[in-house]
């Protein structure tokens, strides 16, 4: 485990049990029904609601939900509101792309502020996530 320059150690989330079953090509909706608690699943869900081009609202809502997810994850793997999350370790990926999938449903719904407030949390979280994830 490494720290950033503050001290603050880095946050790992375990495994998440959905990825195997998105990695073999099970329905994100049936993944996420059956791990609700997935915040990579509700991101795979915004993530594809967002390419359609017409379903903002409902990519917003399933990023809201994978980031809430994610932070109650987070939590419990110690996280205290600050420090980095690293892209480098994959289970954080769910947590990273439900946040980055929120910045964008956000700026299209018109929400700048929380886009801007996404986008900063994704910078200072993992920059590596930032730019693999084109914020």
């Amino acid at each position: 485990m490494s720290d950033n320059l503050l001290g603050i150690p880095e946050t790992r989330l375990p495994a998440d049990p959905a990825a195997e079953k998105l990695d073999a090509g099970v329905d994100p909706v049936q993944v996420a029904a059956a791990h609700p608690s997935s915040s990579l699943a509700w991101a795979v869900l915004a993530e594809d609601a967002l390419a359609d081009g017409d379903r903002d609202v409902e990519a917003y809502a399933y990023a809201r939900t994978g980031y809430h997810r994610a932070l109650d994850s987070l939590r419990k793997a110690g996280w205290r509101g600050q420090g980095p999350v690293p892209w480098s370790h994959e289970p954080n990926r769910g947590f990273l792309r439900a946040l980055a999938a929120l910045a964008r449903s956000a700026r299209a719904i018109g929400e700048s502020d929380e886009e801007a407030r996404c986008t900063q949390f994704l910078r200072d979280s993992s920059p590596e996530a930032a730019r693999e994830l084109g914020l």
